[in-house]
This record gives C-alpha cells, structure tokens and sequence, in this order.
C-alpha cells in the first residue's frame, strides 16, 4: 500500500512539474519565470528575471535589417526573441560592434539576464 501511494504521489508531482507556468505562479526566490511575450514579438525588459517596463516590437513596426535603439534614457536587461527571425542585441545605442553584441535565434529565445545592457537591436530577415 505504501509502494502505492509513493508511487501516485510521483506520477502526480511528474505532471505538475510539466505544466505549463502562468502569470499567477509563484516564483521561489532565486528562479526566474519567462517572462509574458506573444508570438511574432521581440521583447525587452528594463530589469532582469523579466522585471521592470517591458517594451515590445513586432515585424510589421519594425524595419527588418535595420538598427533600433531603445527610447532614449532606456535600456534592457532581459528578452525575449518569439519573431521566428534571429535578432542581435547591442550595447551600443548604435549597434557599434565595437561595444557587447550577441545574436539570439528567432524561434523562442528566453534571456532572464543581458550580460550586458541592451540599448538597440537588429531583426535579421534570417
């Protein structure tokens, strides 16, 4: 009888664990939850972990292949890439290469924490 209660108490913790997160979970201190971003968008938070003022982008605003800064005053510290499109975020508030550059595939890229400030960014065409 015990073997079959552990065993119950295993499989239902088994799908709760692969239930998808919602913007009502509870987030233990020290883990980061995905932050809300639909399909076909580009968005950056002013703060890690998906925190702070969020800024979205969609390809139909947005000229492809093209450097676009953040408002000015802004940055970002944490994205997400869903323009099924790859995306590279600057430092620079000019997409210099000389400053931090990386380049994130377009197909779901989470980043709870920029390694560094993000002050522009270019959508690939692919």
């Amino acid at each position: 009888m015990k073997l079959l209660r552990t065993t119950a108490l295993a499989a239902a913790l088994t799908a709760t664990a692969l239930l998808p997160q919602t913007a009502d979970a509870t987030v233990r201190p020290g883990t980061a939850r995905l932050g809300t971003c639909a399909a076909g968008e580009l968005c950056l938070w002013q703060k890690p972990d998906f925190q702070g003022k969020r800024y979205a982008y969609e390809l139909s605003g947005t000229d492809i292949e093209s450097c676009v800064p953040m408002p000015p005053g802004t940055d970002a510290q944490a994205l997400a890439n869903r323009t099924g499109r790859p995306v590279t975020t600057y430092q620079s508030a000019q997409c210099a290469e000389t400053g931090e550059f990386d380049t994130y595939p377009g197909k779901g890229s989470w980043v709870p924490q920029s390694p560094y400030r993000v002050r522009a960014f270019k959508i690939w065409e692919s």
